[in-house]
């Protein structure tokens, strides 16, 4: 269904996958795409929600919003948050890029592969960052002693970890977080990125947002958007010590949040019923989808609390091309790591949605990557035959051995966890970002 416009978006050097417009105005019709890229929350807002804002959308384009404190002080009403101890941003990232510049000086550690914001932005200010590179062979899960021998070692002054992490959906427990804040109490800094939380099992009891604020060196990092299925309107929040929420709040632009962030956020309260079956329904999908990938004979199927699950492909087979033709042959989008430091092109991170698309998922990568399906109740139609990726190795023939150290990437100490700092990727990565690209580049 798409042509090669479409899929050229996804070559161009960009650390992030091209935006439904990009892929509208290359002739990707991305209306009738099935998008288990970006991983927004599939069931809120509900229709009449959206019927709501639609008809107040004249009036939400035409005028100001209200002062950030009007806004910060209804979502802090309604999440029982002090106000002095929240700072709202036009999204999470826009927050990340404060946080770098006012609170990170000299260096910054953070397990790999995660959000790359927290990898990029530090870099391109000229820090230095130092990467503990998450060991597939526990399910890229994040040992806290580990990581505090790393940073330790490295003598990082700043460190981020993302609960639960992107792309793999590994999650710490709330205990396990305060032991590490307590362990990092002398750092400048420590970040807890919570952006999706919400999406796992008993998020809310999991985070540590009550007790950052009693921290002179802990934020923790909240987003709406993906929680809220509205990556367009841009808004997250912090929480932190009012001293340090203070700090970041003065920074911010006047008006940085706009009126259809506003809207959204004094919707909540009539809807927040509605938000929690929604949460509740990401959780029931992803059991299943895990379920069904893990049928899908060569993929291995990491645990995940986002979501979102991480997959790596059978022997053989390569991201981008698979990436690829999902897209053009099925008109099914998936997000294709290779850019992500500390991973590689045999992983994808596929977000989690309804069963019935990802029964159509499950069926489109069979037969890219194998020339056949598995049928699931009622098949779909055969299309045409292609040819498959792995048409030399018969699906039930593929062996699951572990991945080598993905572009070159080096074991380190701290109990068998291999680590990684900024400087130490093979020749012939690139990050997607030209000013990281140049501070990775090996001597």
């Amino acid at each position: 269904m798409a042509g090669s416009n479409v899929t050229a978006l996804f070559r161009a050097s960009t650390a992030h996958s091209p935006s439904y417009f990009s892929l509208n105005r290359a002739g990707g019709g991305a209306e009738g795409i099935l998008d288990f890229c970006i991983p927004c929350n599939p069931y809120f807002p509900t229709p009449a929600m959206f019927d709501e804002l639609g008809r107040g959308l004249r009036e939400i384009l035409t005028y100001y919003p209200s002062s950030a404190d009007t806004i910060i002080g209804e979502l802090c009403r309604l999440l029982g948050l002090n106000p002095q101890t929240v700072a709202m941003g036009n999204g999470s990232t826009e927050l990340i890029t404060w946080i770098d510049h006012l609170l990170v000086r000299e260096s910054l550690a953070v397990p790999v592969p995660t959000f790359g914001r927290w990898t990029d932005q530090p870099m391109e200010t000229g820090k230095r960052v130092d990467m503990l590179l998450l060991p597939e062979a526990r399910g890229f899960a994040l040992d806290p002693a580990s990581f505090v021998q790393f940073v330790r070692s490295r003598g990082s002054r700043a460190a981020v970890v993302c609960n639960p992490n992107n792309p793999d959906g590994g999650m710490l427990s709330k205990q396990q977080v305060l032991s590490l804040l307590d362990q990092l109490q002398d750092l400048d800094l420590v970040v807890v990125d919570e952006s999706f939380l919400e999406f796992a099992e008993g998020g809310q009891e999991a985070s540590v947002a009550a007790e950052a604020v009693l921290r002179p060196n802990v934020i923790v990092l909240r987003s709406l958007g993906k929680n809220f299925g509205l990556h367009g309107v841009r808004f997250g929040y912090l929480v932190a010590n009012p001293a340090v929420a203070t700090r970041v709040r003065d920074a911010l632009p006047k008006w940085n949040l706009n009126s259809l962030a506003e809207t959204v956020v004094f919707m909540l309260a009539e809807h927040r019923e509605e938000y929690e079956q929604s949460l509740r329904q990401v959780c029931r999908d992803r059991q299943e989808m895990i379920s069904r990938l893990s049928q899908v004979p060569g993929l291995t199927v990491y645990p995940s609390q986002g979501n979102f699950v991480y997959v790596r492909l059978p022997e053989g087979a390569d991201g981008q091309v698979l990436r690829d033709r999902l897209l053009a042959e099925h008109g099914v989008l998936v997000r294709e790591c290779g850019n992500k430091l500390g991973s590689s092109s045999r992983f994808v991170r596929l977000v989690v949605r309804p069963d019935p698309d990802v029964v159509r998922l499950v069926s489109a990568m069979e037969l890219v990557l194998y020339g056949q399906q598995t049928p699931v109740q009622a098949p779909a139609p055969r299309p045409e035959p292609v040819r498959p990726m792995l048409a030399q190795a018969g699906p039930l023939a593929l062996a699951q051995q572990p991945l080598a150290a993905a572009q070159g990437l080096v074991p380190a100490d701290g109990g068998g966890r291999p680590a990684v700092q900024a400087g130490a990727v093979a020749a012939g990565y690139t990050s997607g970002t030209a000013a990281v690209d140049r501070l990775i580049a090996p001597n």
